[in-house]
């Protein structure tokens, strides 16, 4: 059964006219297929009327939808089967929360890394909410030292609440971790791609997130903070929590006017968990059409313009 967020009740309740009108006919033996017919243009409009007037906080919500595609299925989609996953940072353990491994994209061998939540409570729990602890960043980074060994482009997938912040995590260096990643994929000898595909919050998405090409897909977001934790800092409550999301500029259109991401794929009218393969197919041609472009150009000079890109961020020249 289909989850609907409170902004999708109009279409939830179109689909439910729907599925009683198809009842009926099967039921009772009348024909309502004109009803059928004049239902689903009412659906594809009023899907349409809803999803180009979004606000930020309604975007916030999409990129937590239940029915939201995470990054094994996305892996699984792109690879064909292909996929072979790699365990452990050859440290602590191996991390459930972030999965990475190879696979082969049309011919192309890549190097897939990303947060991993999981889509039951007990996966959740496993996954621990696809909040990963240092031994996570520290496993993402021999997959990335091995990417670099063999030559194969990296594309990292970006959906974390944040990094885990518990005492354990702290105690084992969290901090650390995250900023090794940061120093050592800026300077990656080959390719990198980063798709933020849900939640890309504060330093548990930068621990991943440092690439020749940042990308977001349309209903994700990309932050420091949460509009949650924003609300509770500024305000001592959650209630303004979509005042925060307003101000925070967290949008993939607010991140590509900001130029901090190169790119925005777009999501079929309704969303990712709605028409999922659509949806792949899209990050497909993105992945494929960056790989070939970035592996036109030398080493060198690919890692020269991702330092320029990071340092540039921010910059203010006084005008």
């Amino acid at each position: 059964m289909a989850n609907y967020l409170a902004f999708e009740e109009p279409i939830a309740k179109i689909v439910e006219e729907i599925e009683k009108a198809k009842e009926i006919e099967t039921n009772s033996g009348v024909n309502s297929s004109k009803m059928v017919k004049d239902l689903e243009k009412k659906l594809k409009d009023t899907t349409k009327d809803i999803f180009k007037n979004l606000t930020p906080w309604q975007r916030v919500q999409l990129s937590r939808h239940p029915d939201r595609p995470y990054t094994l299925e996305y892996i699984n989609a792109l690879t064909n089967g292909t996929f072979m996953e790699l365990h452990g940072d050859r440290n602590v353990k191996d991390d459930k929360a972030m999965v990475g491994g190879f696979g082969t994209v049309d011919g192309q061998t890549i190097m897939f890394v990303g947060q991993q939540k999981g889509t039951n409570t007990k996966m959740r729990q496993y996954r621990n909410f696809g909040m990963p602890n240092p031994e996570g960043y520290r496993k993402a980074l021999r997959l990335f030292k091995l990417a670099e060994k063999f030559n194969k482009p990296i594309v990292t997938l970006i959906d974390t609440p944040g990094a885990f912040p518990g005492l354990e995590a702290e105690e084992r260096g969290q901090g650390e971790a995250i900023a090794r990643n940061i120093y050592e994929m800026m300077n990656l000898k080959v390719p990198v791609i980063c798709i933020i595909i849900g939640e890309g919050a504060s330093g548990g998405a930068l621990g991943i997130g440092v690439g020749d090409r940042v990308i977001m897909l349309e209903n994700s977001w990309y932050s420091v903070i949460s509009p949650e934790n924003c609300s509770t800092i500024l305000w001592r409550s959650w209630d303004f929590k979509e005042k925060a999301a307003e101000a925070l500029k967290l949008t993939s259109t607010d991140m590509k006017e900001l130029e901090i991401v190169d790119e925005i794929i777009k999501e079929p009218v309704g969303g990712a968990h709605r028409f999922r393969e659509e949806t792949f197919e899209n990050v497909k041609k993105s992945i494929l059409k960056n790989v070939s472009k970035l592996s036109e150009m030398d080493p060198t000079e690919r890692v020269e313009k991702r330092i320029e890109k990071f340092c540039n961020m921010g910059v203010y020249n006084g005008k």
